[in-house]
């Protein structure tokens, strides 16, 4: 059964042009996503950056990691894929080879990827120990999630127990590199995780919104909600970088992929 839009204003997505980012009134961010699904935020890399970044992802194609039996790619190590894998291990002895590697690919990537970050939650960002730093995905043209759309899930799997005791904050961060042809928008559902790896039938059926991304669009979202990639349709593969980020200290976050 398709979930309902949501009838609350309060509950639409933000969206705000690149232009309306340079106010500092509009900074730090991270307040709007307590009352908003996400904030989606146009225009903040350049298009054709997002395009030579996406050429080079293909360039180095033979150095991406496979995920789910090739369901989806990465370049980098994404630690969820890992350890719904049961490769937990194999993600944390390769961090420092597949850092290097997105690094010799996408030159400077993962230092904007924290600077976007920090401006964007008025807060310091550094790398998270032993972990790996943000990477891209690859969603393949007519691959199963572009046919089902992906598993609705929530980004908790990196947060320590007591980070999650505590409800620590935490976001992340997708900057689309190249969007499918058509589809493939963010489903964003009025629920937040609720202690289980599972969301449950009464969560799937609350309100939904849709963050549909350009070439250079940043989507911010916490990492406690609800969402999935819905399915597209093209010749176009979904190619974005993500990020998680937490909140350790006060104005302190650290990074992971």
């Amino acid at each position: 059964m398709t979930a309902p839009r949501s009838p609350h204003p309060h509950h639409d997505l933000l969206e705000l042009p690149s232009e309306a980012l340079a106010s500092a009134a509009l900074a730090p961010l991270r307040a709007l996503l307590a009352e908003r699904p996400a904030l989606l935020l146009r225009g903040q890399w350049p298009a054709d950056e997002c395009a030579a970044m996406t050429r080079a992802i293909y360039d180095a194609r033979e150095r991406w990691t496979a995920d789910f039996g090739g369901e989806q790619f990465s370049l980098g190590r994404a630690f969820y894929t890992h350890l719904e894998t049961g490769r937990a291990g194999e993600y944390f002895a390769g961090c420092a080879a597949a850092d290097a590697t997105v690094e010799r690919a996408l030159p400077g990537m993962q230092a904007a990827t924290r600077a976007l970050f920090a401006r964007l939650v008025g807060g310091r960002v550094r790398a998270r120990p032993g972990f790996g730093g943000p990477g891209v995905h690859v969603f393949p043209a007519r691959s199963k999630v572009a046919r089902r759309g992906g598993v609705p899930h929530w980004d908790v799997e990196g947060l320590s127990p007591e980070q999650l005791a505590r409800r620590r904050a935490a976001i992340t961060l997708v900057v689309m590199l190249q969007a499918p042809s058509r589809g493939g928008a963010l489903r964003l559902w009025d629920a937040v995780w609720d202690g289980h790896d599972e969301p449950s039938p009464q969560a799937l059926r609350r309100a939904t919104r849709d963050a549909r991304s350009l070439p250079g669009d940043a989507v911010l979202l916490s990492s406690y909600r609800l969402h999935q990639i819905r399915p597209f349709t093209g010749t176009l593969d979904r190619v974005s970088v993500t990020a998680h980020g937490v909140e350790v200290d006060a104005g302190v976050w650290e990074m992971w992929f």
